[in-house]
């Protein structure tokens, strides 16, 4: 990808915080209608600039990893919104507690490239 490219997608990348600015103080204020408008950018320009910087290995682990933490994110919204974050599902485990799937696999995805993908060192 050309430098020219890789600022494009910069500025992409750098106008979605805005969107997920308006996620989370939406979340923050309790505006349900708002918050749950701003999961689309949010997740959908995590998601263009994932698939845009593809080629370079580093840049897809990190940016999979933002997007499983928007995701993540998103869904502890969505269920303190919809009041099933204290839910039991069974056991100990609560409405809330499944946005540990997504947070754990982005974990998991650094991880996995700083052990045995990193060629160089620190």
């Amino acid at each position: 990808m050309s430098e020219e490219n890789i600022k494009k997608v910069r500025l992409i990348e750098n106008s979605h915080i805005i969107f997920w600015l308006f996620k989370d103080m939406s979340w923050a204020m309790g505006w349900k209608s708002l918050g749950i408008v701003m999961i689309i950018p949010t997740l959908t320009i995590s998601i263009l600039v994932t698939y845009k910087l593809r080629a370079d290995i580093r840049e897809w682990y990190h940016n999979n990893a933002v997007t499983l933490w928007i995701t993540a994110n998103c869904y502890w919204m969505i269920s303190e919104f919809f009041a099933f974050n204290n839910v039991i599902l069974f056991s100990n485990v609560k409405g809330v507690h499944l946005s540990l799937i997504p947070f754990l696999l982005g974990i998991a995805l650094i991880c996995f490239y700083y052990l045995f993908r990193k060629k160089q060192t620190f």
